[in-house]
């Protein structure tokens, strides 16, 4: 602290020359290496900032309280222009390296995603299917083999009605665990 602090008034003219000095050297800053040695030159143990809060001690006893206001007041505001500083480098830097940094842009579109093609088998089975939904007919897609419990029992078909006949309905030689052959193609 220079001898000439001694009074409150040169006290708060010097903290507004460093207060100047310290913002117009942190805006040349461009890298956070320059950032570090900047914040240990000017908040640091032995900066600027601590040597005027030691500087306090030498005031008279009615301005230190004044003196000590400012001088905190000087150490936030260079604070949070440093931690502000920061910031705007790591953004900076961030937004320069693209997602090497984890930063990821939700605007962009997606990847496509490779298709494949259709069976042939499939593929022929969906033309026949075409052409004869083109002639009028519908196609309707289910089980190859049914029971018999869907085809005839809950359509209220009874037992002895023709349809059950081994002529008209293809019936699996397949017996159940209870002897009854209810599968049909």
């Amino acid at each position: 602290m220079p001898d000439e602090l001694m009074d409150e008034k040169s006290y708060i003219e010097v903290r507004t020359q460093i207060e100047q000095k310290a913002l117009s050297s942190l805006s040349q800053i461009g890298t956070l290496d320059e950032l570090e040695s900047w914040r240990i030159d000017i908040l640091g143990r032995n900066g600027t900032v601590t040597g005027l809060l030691r500087g306090i001690s030498d005031l008279p006893v009615d301005s230190r309280k004044e003196a000590g206001s400012e001088a905190n007041s000087l150490k936030d505001v260079l604070t949070k222009a440093y931690k502000d500083h920061k910031a705007d480098i790591e953004n900076r830097d961030s937004i320069r390296t693209g997602n090497e940094s984890g930063f990821s842009d939700v605007t962009l579109p997606g990847r496509n995603i490779a298709l494949g093609s259709l069976h042939p088998t499939t593929a022929v089975v969906r033309e026949i299917c075409q052409v004869f939904e083109s002639m009028g007919f519908q196609t309707i897609e289910g089980p190859e083999v049914e029971l018999d419990t869907y085809n005839f029992q809950k359509l209220n078909i009874p037992k002895e009605h023709p349809a059950r006949d081994m002529w008209n309905s293809l019936w699996i030689d397949r017996e159940l665990a209870d002897g009854s052959r209810p599968l049909l193609l």
